[in-house]
């Protein structure tokens, strides 16, 4: 075998978490966030996702380049920055984890039973998808969710793509000339513009997840994965992130931009009306590849937040209690309690609550949002620690960005945080 045979082949062996990371951030970001940016004001928002893109491409890449240079996740590192700042990031996944799991569940229960016209609660569905999924993981463990998201991304991206090109003749190229800066305020409220920065693609949090999906690659594939294979494979499940914000933006432009339509605020209501939207504009034959798209795009969410959340919960825990030294497990009791307590708090707020979710999922994405800059600068931290060796730490062009990010998105949260208190 040649040497870059030999090379493809162990790409294509370690290749997979860069697409976790990515599914786990292709939802509400992109089906909603990306769309409706679309459908208020065209392509002019186009700037702010790529910059809020470029921005965070560090801190997300960093998780993988840390596990794979130091076959530890970045909990560990975070450790050993100090207990208050593994302290710092369980509290924030306390805070978060439940509610945005909610949140996720609750809007793929709406899309698939809109999609099948089944005569269920919400509740109902939700926790039919939950359980499916928990048994995926439970059967299949890591290989199956790997294998499971390369699936469901092949649908989305196909049919997404598919729905935008369709959409395509219908755009209004000229709104690329509109500036956000004479957008925000007047067509598009300063909050919007908050929500789609801090939320694309994701969370910065989310980059611990990385970690340990890369970690748990490792352990499936039973041979470590070298750091230049683990930025690549991240690489292009980021590109692919990143290039599906711009398609959802693309089918907002070409289907909802200019319609006359009132949106509703409510994130599934919204996207049912996309799907609504597109089948009468475009005829009714276009109906279900949009359909494969918002569903798929919202279970490949719901089963990374299952799998990521406890895995993350897992790791702190053993962490805090034996220090960032001793061997972790991989999915033992701790990340199936975890799994089984997420799964029936989310059943219960489906039932009870899912009325004041609204308000709760904003005050979880405000504390990822203004928490955001605090991770990035501790991810940043570990990277360029003793921790790392040194020739796998960022460059000088990487920690330049870092630093660009931390103080734009940091800057945002202080005047966001400020108009909150003002």
């Amino acid at each position: 075998m040649s040497a870059d045979s030999a090379g493809r082949a162990r790409f294509w062996s370690a290749f997979g978490p860069g697409l976790l990371w990515a599914a786990s951030a292709i939802g509400v970001s992109h089906l909603v966030q990306s769309t409706r940016a679309g459908a208020v004001a065209g392509f002019g928002l186009a700037s702010v996702i790529l910059l809020a893109v470029i921005l965070k491409y560090p801190f997300f890449e960093y998780g993988p380049r840390f596990a794979a240079a130091t076959g530890t996740s970045l909990i560990e590192g975070y450790a050993r920055v100090g207990r208050w700042a593994l302290w710092l990031y369980l509290v924030i996944t306390l805070l978060t984890a439940g509610v945005i799991q909610s949140a996720v569940v609750m809007f793929t229960a709406v899309l698939v039973g809109f999609a099948f016209g089944l005569d269920l609660s919400v509740a109902v569905i939700g926790t039919l998808v939950m359980i499916g999924c928990g048994l995926l993981l439970w059967r299949g463990r890591f290989r199956a969710l790997d294998w499971s998201i390369k699936l469901i991304l092949l649908l989305l991206a196909v049919s997404t793509v598919f729905a935008a090109v369709v959409s395509l003749p219908r755009a209004d190229f000229s709104t690329l000339a509109q500036s956000p800066f004479t957008l925000v305020g007047g067509v598009v409220p300063f909050a919007f513009l908050l929500a789609l920065v801090g939320w694309m693609p994701t969370a910065i949090d989310v980059a611990a997840w990385s970690s340990l999906w890369t970690l748990a690659k490792n352990e499936a594939s039973g041979q470590p994965v070298s750091v230049e294979t683990a930025r690549q494979d991240f690489l292009v499940g980021y590109l692919g992130t990143a290039a599906l914000a711009f398609t959802f933006l693309v089918l907002g432009v070409g289907v909802m931009y200019g319609s006359g339509e009132t949106f509703a605020e409510a994130g599934p209501t919204f996207s049912t009306q996309l799907v609504d939207l597109y089948g009468a504009t475009l005829g009714e034959w276009t109906r279900p590849i949009v359909l494969v798209a918002v569903v798929t795009t919202m279970l490949s969410t719901s089963l990374t937040v299952m799998d990521g959340a406890p895995r993350t919960l897992e790791r702190t825990l053993h962490v805090l209690r034996h220090g960032p030294e001793s061997r972790a497990p991989s999915t033992g009791p701790v990340y199936w309690g975890a799994l089984v307590s997420l799964t029936a708090l989310t059943s219960v707020v489906l039932v009870l609550f899912v009325g004041n979710l609204t308000a709760m999922v904003d005050f979880a994405t405000t504390v990822s949002f203004l928490t955001g800059p605090v991770l990035g600068y501790l991810t940043l931290r570990v990277v360029t620690s003793e921790q790392m060796p040194a020739r796998y730490r960022p460059g000088i062009a990487m920690r330049g960005l870092s630093w660009v990010g931390l103080v734009l998105l940091g800057g945002t949260g202080l005047f966001y945080f400020a108009g909150l208190l003002g």
